[in-house]
C-alpha cells in the first residue's frame, strides 16, 4: 500500500498547488492587502517526506511569498495611484500561473494514474492468489 500512499501525498500536495496557483491569479489585481500593498504572488515548497532513508511521499512544508518586487503601472486614475499617477501592482504573471497550473494538473493526473495502476496490480494479484 505504500506507494498508494506516496501518491495520495502528492494529489494532496498538488491539490494545495493547484489552490495557491487560484488565489494567486484571483488576486493579479488586488493593489490593496490587509498587510498594506498590493497582493504578493504566492508559491508552495515541497519537501521529501522521509522515513528511515526512504522517501515516502512529499508534504507543503510553507507557503512563500514570491520575493520579486510589485510591478508599477501608470493608472492616473486608480485609487491607490501615488501623487505621479503610478499604482504598486501585484507581481503576479497571470500566463506563468497558466504555466504552473497545466504542470500541478498534469502532476495530479499522474498520481491518479499511479494509484488506479497500484489498484489494478492489487486486484490481478488477489485473483492470482485464489487459482
Amino acid at each position: 500500500m505504500s506507494s498508494i500512499d506516496i501518491s495520495a501525498s502528492g494529489l494532496s500536495a498538488q491539490r494545495r498547488r493547484l489552490d495557491i496557483i487560484a488565489n494567486n491569479i484571483a488576486n493579479a489585481e488586488t493593489t490593496r492587502t490587509a498587510k498594506g500593498g498590493p497582493y504578493r504572488r504566492q508559491q508552495v515548497v515541497f519537501t521529501a517526506n522521509d522515513a528511515r532513508g526512504a522517501v515516502k511521499g512529499v508534504n507543503v512544508t510553507q507557503v512563500t511569498e514570491d520575493p520579486r518586487p510589485p510591478k508599477i503601472v501608470y493608472r492616473p486614475g486608480h485609487p491607490d495611484a501615488d501623487e505621479k499617477g503610478f499604482v504598486a501592482m501585484p507581481n503576479v504573471n497571470v500566463m506563468e500561473e497558466m504555466v504552473d497550473m497545466v504542470s500541478a494538473t498534469r502532476s495530479y493526473e499522474a498520481n491518479v494514474a499511479a494509484i488506479n495502476a497500484a489498484k489494478k496490480m492489487i486486484r490481478k494479484a488477489l485473483e492470482i492468489s485464489r487459482r
